[in-house]
């Protein structure tokens, strides 16, 4: 099994990610670390504690970040994409458990610092967790196995202006950071996440299981579903961002990558624009493509 520390900022897509790992034999999940987001960091704490009870699974959470790395607090949340509560407005009643009193990052670097080596970090929110755990403890750096990150868009446009992934432009320092860091980096941005599609029919299969969880994943999605058809008309369904970096997590041969050395624009109109240099170090595996199809299959045998 490939230990974990799995960072989030629980909206949709990142709920849908967890249940895809919670469900992945190859993976041993060590805690969930919390970052602002999609949400603040309290609602992403709360959300992930609540997808963690709806589908049965007792992992620790850590609540991380609640500002960015240098610009201070974060100004505008993804409900709009997310619903207000970032669940799709599923969440009747909070959560019952309760989160770790241990800082994020703090969390990060004792266990890096346990297991040199072995931890792979998922991080599917802003990097704002990891910039500040090897900020505190450079040393941890070469004892990271690797960090799968879904942010960035290299060769393609971003999804919150022409130049930005939402990930990336909600802390741009951060993300700098950590790409400039030396950390062993597979970067699974919208280059490949936008060609995974998770159909709108599925939602009624998963209904048609009658399992509570399923019906919860169905009705979370179909609001995510109901955005993306807004800003991409006729689309019939939605990305799979977060998901495919666990996929990639899993089974490196999802995806085909090259490897560059990436750059995040920090000022300007185009603050938050990953620029990929195919000169210079360090370097960071860049996905490019993805065989969607097989991919899908796999989330879908796995995630209800």
């Amino acid at each position: 099994m490939k230990p974990i520390i799995f960072d989030v900022d629980t909206g949709i897509d990142d709920a849908l990610a967890m249940s895809y790992a919670l469900n992945s034999p190859e993976l041993e999940l060590l805690g969930f670390t919390t970052c602002f987001g999609n949400v603040s960091v309290a609602e992403a704490t709360r959300n992930t504690l609540a997808v963690l009870e709806k589908v049965g699974k007792r992992i620790p959470v850590y609540p991380g970040a609640e500002q960015t790395f240098i610009r201070g607090e974060k100004e505008g949340w993804s409900k709009h994409v997310h619903g207000e509560d970032g669940l799709g407005n599923t969440l009747k009643k909070d959560p019952i458990s309760q989160p770790e009193s241990q800082f994020a990052p703090e969390f990060i670097i004792e266990q890096v610092k346990n297991r040199p080596h072995e931890i792979t970090i998922i991080a599917v929110g802003p990097l704002t967790n990891l910039a500040l755990a090897i900020k505190i403890a450079p040393e941890i750096i070469p004892l990271v196995k690797e960090v799968v990150i879904m942010g960035g868009a290299v060769k393609v446009p971003g999804n919150v202006n022409a130049y930005a992934e939402a990930n990336i432009i909600a802390d741009p320092e951060a993300a700098e950071y950590v790409f400039s860091s030396g950390l062993q980096v597979t970067l699974v941005g919208l280059d490949v996440t936008m060609q995974t599609l998770l159909p709108k029919s599925t939602l009624n299969e998963w209904r048609a299981t009658g399992k509570e969880t399923a019906h919860f994943f169905a009705d979370m999605t179909e609001f995510y579903i109901g955005y993306y058809e807004s800003y991409y008309p006729g689309i019939g369904g939605c990305a799979l961002h977060d998901p495919l970096a666990v996929g990639v997590a899993i089974d490196s041969s999802f995806v085909s990558a090259e490897s560059m050395n990436v750059k995040v624009a920090t000022e300007g109109e185009e603050a938050g624009r990953t620029v990929g240099h195919l000169a210079g170090e360090p370097r960071i595996r860049v996905c490019t493509e993805v065989e969607a199809e097989r991919f899908l299959k796999h989330f879908l045998n796995r995630v209800v």
